[in-house]
Parts: structure tokens; C-alpha cells; sequence
């Protein structure tokens, strides 16, 4: 695979959760085309595993945020589980499954009904309490057509002076983290594609996409150093870890969203995203969060990944769109 249709004709051998991202993101296929095959995310493939795993009261695992029964000691033992609730919602919107389908209604309305977060008992489209959590609740919510305006405003009201946010601010941080900055920000770009937003959740957003663009995606402010060398390093999926591709396309998503060109101090990541492609036009997975899942989705680290070459590809096609 050393051409781009050779690495296209690879993604497009797959599940239909990455065809139909293939088709509108990098082929630029009719909507009626790309629907069609996004439509099949709930009967085949990955999409349709994961919905069959989930409990007959809406929830996954048993739990919110960790399944039922699951222990502090297994937690050690096994690292942080990726199986309960709000790790397997995130899952189906990056699949791309129909918000607008009756299942999607159906499960909204369950998880409603029934899931209560481990901490505080609160109903689950209420939120939880730190921002990390509620900045993904915000996104599959807003993606899924609830109503996560009191999140949102929760949100706005935690933001720190220097931009952005970080959920270890209960306990007296006063800086913000870049993990719990794009958990917010992709929380308010999917609350203000679904209902405008408002001025104080777009103003907020702004503060954090220059939180993360005055570190040039990866740099600590006060010295120029890489802030941790792991935001270089491309994994999935994403859970609630950070690196400089899921900056990028969030910044992506945004500009498309807002009709923004690319900031140009988005470049030197760009750039160290290019210089990850291997030979073959394909982008390999350089580590995977530890912890129980359901199910593989990638070849491994060390491997080509269909994941991150769909997203680094369209990420490059939109940045040399502007700047070829």
C-alpha cells in the first residue's frame, strides 16, 4: 500500500463504522451513499456487538461509570475497566450509530431511566462531578439528542483562568490538563452542533482551543518542553487520554463545523503527524489505554491501524486543503 487508493480500498475493507467515515470524510460520497452504509452499524460488525452486550435496563456492565462488582482490587489488578456505560456510549458515537434511529432513542431513554453514576447516585444525564466525565457525558448526550444544558452550564462555571479545565480542580489544581480540556472541548463542539450552543459555551470553547493552540498541541507553556511525551504517541481508542491526532481532529471537526480555516499554530503537530506515516501510506498504533474491553477493534500496537490512518488521513486532507 504505497498509494492513497491502495491505503482507501484498505479502510474500505472493514467495518462499517470506518466505511462510511471513509466515504464522506476522504471520498466525499453523496450523503445518500454514506448513510446507506452508516445505517449497517447497527445490524453488522462492531456497532452491532456492542449493542448486543448491552444489559435489558440500558446499561452496559452493570454500571455507569465501572461495571457492578467490579472492586478497587481488581482495578489494580486489571487496570481501569472500559466496558460499563459511558466508556460503551462514547464507543457507539465514534461508530457513528444513528442518534435518530429507535434503538439509539430507545437506549437514551433507558440509561435515563435506570443508570446512576457510582459517585453521588446521580441520574446519568444529570452528570457527575468532575469535569473529565462530564465533558464525555456532554458529547455522547448532546450526540444523542439529550437535553445536557445543566452539564454544560456545570461546565462553563469550572473552567479555569488559564483557558481551560481539569478534573483535579476539587482537589486544588489551579492549572489546566490537556486530557480534561479535549474531553470538555469535544463535549461543547457536539452540545453546539446539536442546538447552537450559547455565547458562553462557544465563548468557553474558544478559551480552550487557545489553551491547547498557545502550547502548539503538546508543549508545556512555561518551558517548550513536551508536556508528556505520550501526546506524540498515537493510541486508540480514545477514552479519556490525550494526544496531538485527537487534538487535530477536533480542531477539524470544529473548523467544519464553523466554516474556519485551519490555525496556522496547528502546524508543527500536523507536521509530526505526518512523520508517524509508514511506507505504505498507513499509520501504526503505538499503545492501547490497559484495561478490560469488550472487544478488539485494532490490530495492536505496533500494527497498522485502520482507526488512526481513517482519522490521521482526513485530518491531512483538510489541513492541505488550506495549506497544500
Amino acid at each position: 500500500m504505497t498509494a492513497p487508493g491502495d491505503v482507501i480500498d484498505w479502510l474500505l475493507d472493514s467495518d462499517p463504522s470506518i466505511r462510511w467515515q471513509v466515504m464522506r470524510d476522504l471520498l466525499g460520497a453523496r450523503e445518500s451513499d454514506w448513510a446507506a452504509e452508516r445505517a449497517k452499524i447497527e445490524s453488522m460488525g462492531w456497532g452491532a456487538k456492542l449493542l448486543a452486550l448491552q444489559d435489558e435496563d440500558g446499561q452496559w456492565a452493570g454500571g455507569s461509570f465501572v461495571p457492578r462488582g467490579f472492586t478497587p482490587q481488581d482495578w489494580k489488578r486489571f487496570g481501569q475497566p472500559w466496558t460499563a456505560t459511558t466508556f460503551s456510549l462514547s464507543q457507539l458515537r465514534e461508530f457513528g450509530f444513528d442518534p435518530s434511529s429507535d434503538r439509539a432513542k430507545r437506549i437514551v431513554k433507558l440509561v435515563g431511566l435506570n443508570s446512576r453514576w457510582d459517585e453521588g447516585g446521580q441520574r446519568y444525564w444529570e452528570g457527575e462531578v468532575e469535569e473529565c466525565i462530564n465533558g464525555r457525558t456532554v458529547a455522547d448526550g448532546a450526540y444523542f439528542g439529550v437535553d445536557v444544558s445543566s452539564i454544560v452550564v456545570r461546565l462553563l462555571g469550572e473552567r479555569l483562568d488559564d483557558g481551560g479545565w481539569n478534573c483535579e480542580r476539587a482537589n486544588g489544581s489551579v492549572r489546566s490538563s490537556f486530557h480534561t480540556t479535549i474531553n470538555v472541548l469535544e463535549g461543547l463542539l457536539e452540545y453546539e452542533k446539536a442546538t447552537g450552543g450559547t455565547a458562553e459555551s462557544t465563548e468557553a470553547r474558544q478559551s480552550g482551543q487557545q489553551y491547547l493552540l498557545g502550547r502548539g498541541l503538546f508543549r508545556r507553556l512555561t518551558t517548550g518542553e513536551p508536556a508528556d511525551h505520550k501526546f506524540l504517541c498515537l493510541h486508540h481508542p480514545s477514552r479519556w487520554h490525550y494526544d496531538i491526532l485527537r487534538a487535530l481532529d477536533y480542531f477539524r471537526s470544529a473548523s467544519k463545523f464553523t466554516g474556519a480555516g485551519p490555525e496556522p499554530r496547528l502546524a508543527e503537530a500536523v507536521n509530526h503527524l505526518r512523520s508517524k506515516r509508514l511506507a505504505d501510506g498507513t499509520w501504526p498504533l503505538d499503545w492501547t489505554p490497559k484495561g478490560q474491553i469488550w472487544f478488539e477493534v485494532d490490530a495492536g500496537p505496533g500494527k497498522p491501524s485502520k482507526w488512526l490512518t481513517l482519522r490521521a488521513m482526513r485530518v491531512l486532507k483538510w489541513w492541505e486543503e488550506h495549506y497544500p
